[in-house]
């Protein structure tokens, strides 16, 4: 390719509205270009290096045993109503409907179609297992898209399904996966993390998510020092965090005039945060629910799901749904208060083992003091569970030893479905008595879009992007220094049409520009080796071949280029 035709405009200026560094450099770059919120198109640098990635997961997937297949985007609602999903997912759906006034919806995921084409082919247990995967537009009406790829509403996506007759058979199909993807990501370049997870609206039991670790992760990972656990932060197992056994004291209404938050009223009343606890209000569909925790920590909202068997994620209580159910906002406490069918009370495990706190007085302007969670609060209205965050005073539930956080990308995710979607949707076989059974199902996926945004996040400087060779749009970039000089681009010719010969991804910046633009466009564009033709190394009949990632630069004889080249590439 050379870049005199290479459509690939580049941006000196940071844009105003990109807010993370892969979003800055993609535009800048020039590798896609903003259509609208969460919308990106994609030029011809982005799109080679996503074809890379792709071509990484294939092989992959084809040597696990997978095979490939093309499902539409369009789905129909039916099926989505026959797993139960339909109202279920939430308004990421984005939901449509045909000119015969025909429901459907543009697929966030795939698990209903696929059980729906598996379950009309298959009817035997000589039929399995199965493993299919397609790569493919997804799409997800995001409420606040950010991040560039990382939270778009359309995104690339590799998903796949293995249909077994077992659990036991269905554990093995998902090591395979769990195997096919840390080679994936290896092969991309990527310092990642497999961590234990929710599987959120998917629904299933294990699962997996492989983390980009990067400061721009919009997760937080939790990882042992001594062993191999590690968890998504939702998920991280927090031990109950025990007070000192103290003598109780009589329950107590103080006035707080407007500290509506635990920060305030610890502050008022002269209290560490640990002797006061805290409420935060939800709503999971009509159902409002109160969730409790110690002042000090925080809520995690996946696990008060989980608490109350909520089916969508939970939402922040609006004030109206506050007032429907008698809770004042900012001075809420449980004392006092019984479940009804419109309202739930959630309790952290170590908000029960605390003594003498400070929680709201249900009304304006007040607080108890001297709460004694055992005595005080209706424990047969209350559900108690493991509902805070993990923080950095906890250990690792495994080995116990101190624990260490990151911030992660989610770049892919592998899930034990078991018989979810195949009950619902009659995904059977039968077995060699001739019993229908249902197909033990598992569902992986990969952000492809978002793996190339992860591979930015961990690899740039100042100058630009650092791209892994794997996925670089191109391996290397010759510059001439001058490419008016005949010389100076015969010998360029020469050393690109030798490494195209010998199937190195090279471009030649034969532009006109000056030597510091393309400079700063290779560094900026991040390939990985860059070869300098000038007059002083021409005299020598030798060419400079720098590192992108290193800065090295070594003067190389022109006639031993493309095996230098080869050996450099080899060690990236």
């Amino acid at each position: 390719m050379l870049a005199s035709k290479l459509y690939a405009p580049t941006l000196r200026e940071v844009p105003s509205d990109a807010d993370v560094v892969s979003q800055q450099l993609m535009l800048r770059a020039g590798f896609m270009r903003k259509v609208a919120n969460g919308l990106y198109s994609f030029l011809p640098l982005g799109w080679r290096s996503i074809k890379k990635i792709e071509a990484i997961i294939r092989e992959e997937m084809d040597r696990s045993g997978a095979q490939e297949v093309m499902m539409p985007i369009l789905q129909p609602a039916d099926i989505w109503k026959e797993s139960g999903r339909w109202n279920a997912y939430g308004a990421e759906m984005m939901r449509i409907n045909d000119r015969h006034d025909v429901e459907y919806c543009l697929g966030p995921t795939h698990e209903e179609m696929i059980t729906t084409l598996v379950k009309n082919e298959i009817n035997s247990y000589r039929q399995l297992p199965v493993n299919l995967y397609q790569i493919q537009s997804k799409f997800r009406d995001e409420r606040r898209p950010r991040y560039g790829l990382m939270r778009s509403r359309e995104f690339i996506m590799k998903d796949g399904y293995s249909f077994d007759i077992d659990d036991a058979a269905a554990d093995v199909s998902y090591k395979t996966m769990y195997d096919a993807y840390s080679r994936i990501f290896t092969r991309c370049g990527l310092t990642f993390r497999p961590v234990e997870a929710d599987s959120g609206a998917i629904g299933g039991s294990n699962t997996h998510e492989f983390m980009a670790i990067a400061e721009a992760g919009e997760a937080d990972i939790i990882h042992c020092s001594a062993c191999d656990y590690a968890a998504n932060i939702e998920i991280g197992k927090p031990g109950i965090m025990k007070q000192v056994e103290e003598a109780l004291k009589e329950l107590e209404v103080v006035d707080t005039p407007q500290a509506s938050t635990i920060e305030a009223v610890a502050e008022m009343l002269n209290l560490p945060l640990e002797k006061t606890i805290k409420a935060v209000v939800y709503a999971i569909e009509d159902k409002v629910i109160l969730a409790m925790v110690r002042g000090d920590h925080d809520v995690n909202e996946v696990a008060v799901q989980h608490a109350v068997n909520g089916s969508v994620e939970p939402e922040m209580a609006t004030p109206e749904q506050l007032e429907k159910v008698g809770l004042t906002a900012g001075f809420i406490s449980p004392v006092g208060l019984k479940q009804t069918d419109d309202f739930a009370i959630v309790v952290d495990e170590s908000v029960m083992e605390t003594y003498n706190v400070c929680g709201g007085a249900n009304k304006a302007d007040a607080h108890y003091i001297n709460i004694n969670p055992k005595r005080d609060f209706n424990t047969e209205d209350i559900i108690v569970a493991p509902i805070r965050l993990i923080t950095k005073d906890d250990v690792c539930p495994e080995c116990h030893s101190p624990l260490e956080y990151s911030k992660g990308i989610e770049v892919g995710q592998v899930f034990k479905l078991g018989t979810k979607y195949s009950e619902s949707l009659q995904a059977t076989y039968l077995d060699q008595n001739g019993r229908p059974n249902a197909m033990v199902m598992g569902c992986y996926g990969i952000g492809v879009s978002r793996t190339l945004a992860a591979a930015i996040e961990q690899y740039h400087d100042e100058n630009g992007i650092i791209w892994p060779r794997a996925i670089a749009p191109f391996e290397v970039v010759i510059v001439p220094i001058n490419a008016k000089d005949e010389a100076l681009m015969s010998t360029s010719t020469t050393i690109y049409d030798t490494l195209l010969n010998d199937k190195v991804d090279v471009l030649l910046d034969d532009r006109k520009d000056r030597a510091g633009v393309k400079f700063k466009d290779a560094d900026l564009i991040g390939y990985p080796l860059r070869i300098t033709v000038s007059k002083n190394t021409l005299e020598s009949n030798e060419v400079e071949i720098r590192v992108r990632k290193t800065g090295e630069a070594i003067n190389c004889p022109i006639g031993e280029v493309s095996g230098k080249v080869q050996e450099l590439l080899s060690q990236l």
